[in-house]
């Protein structure tokens, strides 16, 4: 499944933030509808446009079907009107086809009757020849007579079919329609049975592309990694929550000169941001946050970042972790992140001030994706 500005390899227009990965959710989409068999959807905005279409769609195959019943009832009618004068033909073609024949026999046993016989050896060569003759024509007779009544028979089967079902168009056109269209409509419903189960994951894939179509348009001094998951072995500890953490998956990872920052996306209804079932985002960032800055800023990492040595000691690299609400957002603060709507997205991650240079932020972005790929969650 393709979508824009989404690939499996870094993305980088001119001057532009440069991108990894595809977004979570269309990852998601894509094997959800790959499992159940559906593979005719290039891209999100084809599986939206048979979603809103759906309702049109199903009248659209309705309405071919009953045309295409109309056309086979003018037809059924057409043919019927014909079919005496088809069967007619078709006797008087076996007819000519056999007198022509007949006609052929007949004539070569004139020529035989025809013939001197000199001696008693050659009357009786054509006696038996004559008779041969005499023998094929009345078995031509036959087969024609066989012929004819066997067309007929076939003939008058069909027209009889043809009359049922003609009748039966007549009578039931709307069952007749309900039959041709039922297989189609079932895997019409089926396919849109399957993409409504998967409905939060589509409008969370919508979400996550307007905030990658929001940050595209950083300079090439920002990186972003999309579907950031990854797994820790042995599970990094929070011994203030008394909890490990075996794994985290972040909606967006975006490098900047300013530091790291940690973006979830929600494209939830107002009265989502009620819903005590719905899974607090908050806390999630909060889990996520802990493991990054651990990941990154522990002694236990192994694996230089190349950032440059101040003399006062080794630098730290600022992680802030953000909200971003496609629509409305709660008006409460909260502890360890940051709420934002996607128009205030950009100016939050341009208000801070750099504090790496461009070839630090790209070796942290590398270190990132390197570190996803060898520890995939």
């Amino acid at each position: 499944m393709g979508y824009h500005c989404l690939t499996s390899n870094p993305h980088q227009g001119e001057n532009m933030c440069i991108i990894y990965n595809t977004i979570g959710s269309i990852k998601t989409i894509k094997a959800h509808l790959e499992e159940h068999r559906i593979n005719d959807f290039a891209s999100l905005r084809e599986v939206l446009d048979f979603q809103h279409a759906y309702p049109r769609l199903k009248s659209e195959l309705v309405a071919t079907h009953t045309a295409h019943i109309e056309q086979e009832k003018a037809g059924l009618y057409e043919e019927l009107q014909q079919f005496d004068y088809t069967i007619q033909t078709q006797q008087l073609q076996i007819e000519q086809t056999c007198l022509q024949d007949i006609d052929r026999l007949q004539q070569q046993l004139q020529e035989l009757n025809s013939l001197p016989s000199a001696n008693v050896f050659q009357r009786i060569e054509h006696f038996f020849t004559r008779r041969k003759v005499k023998k094929n024509i009345r078995s031509q007779e036959h087969r024609y007579r066989n012929e004819v009544k066997k067309i007929i028979h076939q003939w008058k089967d069909t027209q009889r079919m043809k009359q049922q079902r003609y009748q039966f168009l007549l009578s039931h056109a709307q069952e007749a329609v309900d039959q041709l269209v039922r297989q189609s409509l079932a895997q019409m419903e089926r396919k849109k049975t399957v993409i409504d189960s998967i409905s939060s994951h589509i409008y969370g894939a919508i979400g996550e592309q307007k905030v990658v179509n929001t940050l595209e348009f950083l300079s090439d001094d920002y990186f972003l990694i999309n579907d950031f998951a990854v797994s820790f072995s042995p599970a990094i500890y929070n011994k203030k929550q008394l909890e490990y953490i075996k794994s985290i998956q972040i909606d967006h990872v975006l490098v900047a000169p300013s530091g790291i920052f940690l973006i979830e996306t929600k494209n939830w209804s107002e009265s989502s941001l009620d819903d005590i079932s719905l899974r607090s985002p908050v806390e999630q960032l909060r889990r996520s946050g802990f493991a990054f800055f651990t990941l990154l800023n522990s002694d236990k990492r192994n694996v230089p970042l190349f950032l440059n040595k101040h003399h006062w000691g080794d630098k730290k690299i600022p992680i802030k972790s953000l909200i971003v609400f496609i629509h409305s957002k709660p008006k409460e603060e909260f502890k360890f992140v940051k709420i934002l709507t996607l128009k205030e997205l950009t100016g939050y991650i341009q208000y801070f001030e750099s504090v790496f240079s461009v070839e630090e932020t790209r070796h942290v972005a590398e270190f990132l994706v390197r570190w996803a790929e060898r520890n995939p969650r």
